[in-house]
């Protein structure tokens, strides 16, 4: 589980694509052979185009050619680089709808799992709202603190950030906001507002 939580930013996006291009592959054939000239015809025309730009700063340390190539190999139709350093992704409006779906799923997923995991034995419970903006962690004070269990709001935060990112937030203004608190309490006792914390890192 630590491991799922903490994937390299090109793994994650990997996966999210692959699992979508699958998606098309399966199930829909007979309704796709119906419409695929009139889907590629709308595509074409853009207007089932979706446009998605994410800020360089979620791409500090990747390989960024590598993370092209996968999005491209996986189904999306372009990725542009663009002169700060962020990516601009276009796909079509189903294949979007299908990464935001499976998106939301593998978090939902994750937080579950994150709950019972015993990498995490600090963290008894995880709430989230609907946009995954915020995330509040209910944990045993003295453990959290001794460990490394902060991994896990790292790793919330950053689907957190995707999450509202391919969802059409506005790059200057999306964040991330995760709440720890101590069980015994209910005392929040620690707040890390995300991407300002990655801002901070890369500027030391």
């Amino acid at each position: 589980m630590k491991k799922l939580l903490i994937l390299p930013l090109i793994l994650l996006l990997g996966i999210l694509l692959v699992a979508c291009s699958q998606g098309d592959d399966s199930g829909k054939k007979k309704e796709g052979a119906e419409k695929a000239s009139e889907e590629t015809l709308k595509v074409d025309k853009g207007l089932l185009n979706v446009e998605v730009t994410i800020p360089a700063t979620l791409y500090k340390g990747q390989d960024i050619d590598s993370i092209i190539s996968e999005a491209k190999n996986s189904g999306i139709k372009e990725v542009i680089k663009n002169d700060d350093g962020s990516l601009t992704y276009k796909m079509s409006k189903s294949e979007h709808k299908k990464m935001m779906k499976e998106l939301k799923e593998r978090i939902v997923k994750s937080v579950e799992e994150l709950k019972t995991s015993e990498d995490f034995a600090s963290i008894n419970d995880v709430v989230y709202n609907k946009s995954f903006s915020e995330f509040t962690l209910t944990v045993n004070k003295e453990k959290f603190e001794g460990s490394f269990d902060a991994l896990a709001s790292f790793g919330l935060a950053l689907a957190g950030m995707y999450y509202q990112l391919f969802n059409g937030a506005d790059v200057e203004h999306y964040k991330v906001t995760v709440y720890i608190k101590d069980e015994s309490n209910g005392e929040v006792f620690d707040t890390m507002v995300y991407p300002d914390e990655l801002n901070e890192n890369n500027d030391k």
